[in-house]
Order: C-alpha cells, then structure tokens, then sequence
C-alpha cells in the first residue's frame, strides 16, 4: 500500500519542510561535525610532520612507510596540487599516486627501481613547492617551535577537510538519519540484530533490523553483484519467506546533485526485483532538498519514502 507516492499533493508542503529541517540541522550540527574532523585531521597532520621531519626529509623511504601521507602533502604546497596535477608535475606512474592515496598502499607490481625512481620525484615536487606561508621555518632552515607546527598542521587539515567536506557533511547526515530511524523502532519494542544472528538478508528474525546490509542481486550473464542498504526492516508480524523493508537514507544539500543521482534508486530497484519478484520492496528515508522532479521520477519506478521530518509515515508500512 503506498503511503507517500500516490501523495502529489503533499508533496510541496513536505519539500519545503524538509528543506527547512536540513537547514536547521546544517547551522547547529555541521560546524561541530566539520571541527571534530579537523581536530582529529591536524593530529593526522601532525604525525605525517614527524615522519617527514616537518617537511625537509620526503625521501622514498619516508613514504614507502607512510604511503597513505600522500594526501596530506599535496595540501602542504603552493597553490596545493589536485592527485592528477601531480602526476603531471612530476611524470609519475598514475597507479602509483592513485594506490598510495586510495589503497594507502604501494603497488605491489612495481619495479623496485622504478618506484624508487617515481617516489623521489614526488618528494621533490612536494619540496620544491612547500608553502613559505605556512612552512615558514624552512626558510630558517631550522625544525621550527611547536606552536608553529601545530599553526600550521592546522592549515593543511584545514586545507585536506576542504577538500571532503561534503563527504564529512554525508557521513555526518547519514549517522543521524540511522539514529533516527533505530530510536523509532527501539520506541516500538524493535531490536537491532546481533552480529552472526543472520545469514542473509531473508532470515532476520520476526521484529529486527540492521544497518549496512549486503543484498545480492543477479545480473544478465548469471553475474551476482552486492546491494549495499543503508537499513534492513523485519516486521513483528513477518510471516515465513517474507522480505524485510529495505531502507535508503538520503539526505541532499540543494536540489541540482539529487536529480543527477536519482538513476541509481530505480537501478537498484529494477535489479531486486528482477532477483526476488515484485514482492520485495525498495524505499527512502528522505531529508532536505529533493524537488517535485525527483519524487516524481521515484513514484514511477514504484519507490516510496519516508520524511524524516515524519518520521512516523514508517508505521504506515506496516511496521
């Protein structure tokens, strides 16, 4: 039975208190959210300062130890450098900077002499273009105090955090949203399944749920590929054989990116139904900017969803 959907005439108000409610988030909870990674970041920063003797020694043993500090020193330049501009500068191996920033890991492959060769050109672009601003006892030629190392281990997490800070907002909205949604159910005397307690997403019990759930899916050619879901409902009064919910939690920050991304909800969908039959079901638990264009697109794919500003629409799915 569709609780939102067939709703169109809802819609509008729902949009513009959805909005309003990840504003109201955003100004109280995204600040703190955005610090409390930068003050883990800087002590991050901090550490990679040590180990390249605060930016005069980025030798090629410095950073086969540390390949994960790679990141950090294309912030410690002037102007910094995006990954592909460094590779550029400095004639380097993409899958070399590519593992090293991704993997955190030196490729496995690579000539010994090569990537001697390659890490010795990273660290003297690195070097060359170190921020006399902000690395200002290179200048002196000396390790520089404390407080300047902190000033400017600060800068560059700044300057790192910049760089994802959509991604730390994301991660912050989605921490909330599944928050949101466990304190509804525990309310309703709902238990979040144990570690083991499952052996797929079929066979959780009469009245669980789970969060970050793998669900397979078969594609053409026999090929199975994994379906991350955020939330993974099991009703009190599920019979033998019946699917839990399937739950995404989406949060958006302006209305252009959501209708660029809206493809992916009706892939998924179209996938599991091909996989489990038309029983199986697919919906959104919805916070900030999705317009009437999106809902639309989503409603004729037969996806329903939840407002977190209404959080309580959840009982109307039977749970």
């Amino acid at each position: 039975m569709p609780v939102n959907l067939d709703k169109p005439h809802l819609w509008k108000g729902d949009i513009v208190q959805s909005v309003d409610f990840y504003n109201s988030w955003f100004m109280e909870f995204a600040p703190k959210a955005f610090r409390d990674t930068r003050s883990q970041t800087t002590k991050a920063v901090e550490s990679a300062l040590q180990w390249t003797k605060n930016l005069t020694n980025i030798k090629p043993d410095v950073l086969k130890e540390h390949p994960a500090i790679l990141a950090m020193l294309r912030m410690t330049t002037c102007p910094p450098i995006a990954r592909d501009r460094l590779i550029g500068l400095a004639g380097v191996s993409a899958n070399l900077v590519n593992s090293m920033e991704v993997e955190k890991r030196l490729p496995p492959q690579m000539n010994r002499a090569e990537l001697k060769n390659n890490l010795e050109k990273i660290g003297s672009i690195i070097e060359r273009m170190a921020d006399p601003d902000i690395f200002v006892w290179r200048e002196r030629d000396d390790n520089g105090t404390r407080e300047e190392i902190h000033r400017a281990a600060t800068i560059v997490a700044d300057r790192l955090c910049g760089a994802v800070a959509n991604p730390i907002i994301r991660n912050a909205q989605e921490h909330r949203q599944l928050k949101s949604i466990q304190t509804w159910l525990e309310a309703r005397e709902y238990r979040r399944l144990r570690h083991g307690e499952a052996d797929d997403f079929t066979s959780l019990p009469a009245g669980t749920f789970s969060f970050h759930f793998n669900v397979p899916v078969i594609l053409e050619g026999d090929k199975r590929i994994n379906i991350p879901v955020d939330a993974l409902i099991m009703k009190k009064t599920a019979k033998a054989g019946e699917f839990p919910m399937l739950i995404e939690a989406k949060s958006a920050g302006d209305f252009t990116n959501v209708n660029k991304r809206r493809k992916e909800e009706a892939q998924k969908m179209t996938q599991l139904r091909k996989t489990y039959g038309e029983s199986i079901t697919f919906n959104l638990f919805l916070c900030g900017y999705f317009d009437s264009g999106y809902l639309g697109y989503e409603a004729a794919e037969g996806i329903d969803w939840v407002w977190e500003h209404r959080i309580d629409d959840l009982a109307s799915f039977g749970l």
